[in-house]
């Protein structure tokens, strides 16, 4: 074997080593791998709507054949100026004038006629129906129609997704695939066997893992389905890892490697010529 043939040995070894290095296992890439179509069935987890708690703002509207019956029970809309609402990508809330109920620490709001209601724990529809039924019990209006809505109420998603940012709940059921569709899904560099889900639970942070590449712990996670304030965290998978340690010069870094096999070519066809 002549010392050309050698070198290019060499130089096409570490070629394929940069090519290895660089390529990422597609078992990590894919989700819901234990998951076929009509074989297989999953218990789904209990489903959980969104419930209020201190701090939420939601907006209460009673309508009636009479609209100067109901108008009473209705907030005035508030006209604000363009500069003062939120950022469009912040989809926190919305800024259609109507004004809104802050929850206080106790879980109550202060509505018009029927004064205090205790609102923590329930949810949308429990709340309108509760008002409903105490706007005919006391004969204040005879036909109702109460329309509950979140105002405030948002998760947040961080890390490798393709649009990280905070997200408006405005449904009674959100699970951790709808944050993610709404982050943009994740980038190829997210680690699809570990996001995490954080969350306060009775003045403590909890912490939730999950395998997106197994469908059955996806669907039987607690944290499947979501609650105001969560934050999803996706972290960077070991090729983005690599990555970032360029800067530093790593022996890990694909950059190490291109250099290497760079410098090698040169050498190889220095000496053949």
């Amino acid at each position: 074997m002549n010392k050309r043939t050698v070198f290019y040995t060499l130089s096409l070894l570490f070629i394929g080593m940069i090519m290895l290095s660089s390529c990422g296992s597609s078992k990590d890439v894919v989700y819901f791998q234990d998951l076929g179509p009509d074989q297989t069935e999953i218990k789904l987890p209990v489903s959980q709507a969104i419930t209020i708690k201190p701090e939420d703002k939601i907006s209460i509207i009673v309508n009636s054949r009479d609209p100067q019956l109901t108008d009473m029970f209705n907030l005035p809309y508030v006209t604000r100026q363009l500069g003062q609402s939120l950022r469009s990508d912040y989809s926190v809330g919305s800024n259609s004038g109507i004004s809104g109920y802050t929850v206080d620490e106790n879980g109550e709001i202060d509505f018009p006629v029927l004064g205090k209601i205790y609102v923590a724990g329930k949810t949308r529809q429990e709340i309108a129906d509760y008002i409903k039924s105490e706007l005919v019990r006391d004969n204040l209006v005879k036909d109702p129609v109460v329309t509950v809505e979140f105002m405030n109420l948002c998760i947040a998603v961080l890390g490798e997704v393709n649009a990280p940012g905070r997200f408006a709940i405005d449904r009674d059921r959100v699970t951790i695939l709808d944050a993610l569709s709404m982050a943009g899904d994740l980038t190829i560099y997210g680690n699809r066997t570990n996001v995490l889900v954080l969350r306060q639970e009775g003045g403590t942070q909890r912490v939730y893992a999950i395998d997106l590449t197994s469908g059955r712990q996806v669907y039987s996670s607690p944290a499947y389905f979501l609650q105001q304030n969560d934050v999803v965290y996706v972290e960077p998978n070991e090729m983005k890892a690599r990555q970032s340690t360029v800067n530093g010069n790593n022996v890990r870094s694909t950059s190490f490697w291109i250099s290497l096999a760079s410098l090698l070519t040169s050498v190889a066809i220095l000496i053949v010529n």
